[in-house]
C-alpha cells in the first residue's frame, strides 16, 4: 500500500484520484491500494492575496512535512504551486499527463477580454492575471477574487463580476468547461509557469517509490515544466511578481515564451526563442528558461526595484 497525499479542495481530490488511476493501472492493482490523505495547507486558509502572505510553499509545507515525517508516501501537487527549490529530502518523482496550460476566460455577456466593455470587473486574485490584464485593458477595473472553483464560477453567475480566468485544465478535470466563454491565446497571455502540469514529490532516497512512479512521467511535459521553471527561478519568482510562461514541444523543437510585468500592467518585458532538443533535452530546456530569465533581469531589474521596492527582484 502507498500513501498518497492532497489537499483537500475538489479540484485537489480530483487531481489525486487520478493519478492514483493511473498508478493503479502500471501496476495491475486495484485504486484501494493507494488511499489518499487530505490536509488543509497554509494557503487554503488565506482570505486576501497570496503575495501578501509568502507566496509559493504556502500550498506545499504541509504536505511536505507528512511526507518528511513518513505520514505519507507521496504527494501531488499543482505543479505550478511548487517551490522553484524543493525542500530538503524532497525530490520530484515525475509529471504526468499534463493537461491544456492555458486560461479559461469565463464570463456571461463577452467572449474575450477585449469584449469587455470600459469599466468593467474583472476578479482574480493572481498577480498575473491582474497585470496581463491591466497590460491588455488598462480600463478595466480588477479586484480580488479568491476561492475554490465553484465558488469563482458562482461569483460570476450572480453578477457579481464581469469576468475572470480560471486554468482550463482544472475545469476539465472537474467536468466544468462549459463555462468557459474563450480560450485565453497562450502567446498574448501566457499562463504561469507550470499551470496544467501535475507534480508528485516524494522522499530523497525512496527508491522503491520513485521506480513505482516512473512510468507515470511524460518526458515531453517534463522538459516543457523544466524550462518554464528555470525561467521561474531565474527571476526569483514568488506570487509577488507577475511572471508567466509556456513552452511547447513540436518536432524536437521547443518554442518557448515567457515575460514579466509590473502589477499594474504598465510595464512588460517578453523573451521568446525556440531550440532543438539534441544530447540533454532537459538540460537544453533549463538552459533557455534561465538564460531568458537572466535577460529580463539584467534588462528590468532597475526598472522593477525603482517602482516597486522589495516586491521586485
Amino acid at each position: 500500500m502507498i500513501k498518497l497525499g492532497s489537499r483537500g479542495s475538489p479540484l485537489a481530490l480530483t487531481q489525486s484520484r487520478h493519478v492514483a488511476g493511473l498508478l493503479a493501472g502500471t501496476q495491475g492493482a486495484d485504486i484501494d491500494q493507494f488511499p489518499i490523505q487530505s490536509f488543509m495547507t497554509s494557503g487554503d486558509k488565506i482570505q486576501g492575496r497570496l503575495q501578501d502572505q509568502g507566496g509559493k510553499g504556502l500550498f506545499t509545507k504541509e504536505l511536505d512535512q507528512a511526507l518528511l515525517d513518513g505520514r505519507i508516501d507521496a504527494a501531488i501537487h499543482s505543479m505550478k504551486d511548487l517551490p522553484t527549490r524543493m525542500p530538503p529530502g524532497i525530490v520530484l518523482a515525475c509529471v504526468p499527463q499534463r493537461e491544456d496550460p492555458r486560461d479559461g476566460f469565463i464570463a456571461l455577456k463577452a467572449k474575450s477580454l477585449m469584449d469587455l466593455p470600459a469599466g468593467a470587473t474583472v476578479g482574480t486574485a493572481s498577480l498575473r492575471r491582474q497585470a496581463q490584464t491591466l497590460h491588455l485593458r488598462p480600463d478595466l477595473k480588477v479586484e480580488l477574487l479568491r476561492g475554490r472553483v465553484e465558488t469563482r464560477l458562482a461569483k460570476i453567475e450572480s453578477g457579481a463580476f464581469d469576468a475572470t480566468y480560471l486554468a482550463l485544465a482544472g475545469l476539465r478535470r472537474l467536468g466544468l468547461e462549459r463555462h468557459v466563454a474563450s480560450i485565453v491565446d497562450g502567446e498574448a497571455m501566457p499562463p504561469a509557469p507550470a499551470q496544467g502540469a501535475l507534480a508528485v514529490t516524494v522522499r530523497e532516497g525512496d527508491a522503491k517509490t520513485l521506480a513505482l512512479f516512473a512510468p507515470l512521467d511524460i518526458t515531453e511535459h517534463a522538459i516543457a515544466t523544466t524550462c518554464e521553471r528555470a525561467f521561474l527561478q531565474a527571476l526569483d519568482g514568488s506570487c509577488r511578481t507577475p511572471i508567466a510562461a509556456l513552452a511547447r514541444i513540436s518536432n524536437d523543437t521547443l518554442d518557448f515564451v515567457g515575460e514579466v510585468l509590473t502589477p499594474d500592467g504598465k510595464h512588460r518585458w517578453r523573451r521568446r526563442q525556440s531550440v532543438s532538443l539534441g544530447g540533454d533535452a532537459n538540460e537544453t530546456a533549463r538552459a533557455l528558461g534561465a538564460k531568458l530569465g537572466a535577460q529580463i533581469v539584467a534588462e528590468a531589474g532597475t526598472l522593477y526595484k525603482a517602482h516597486f521596492g522589495d516586491n521586485g527582484w
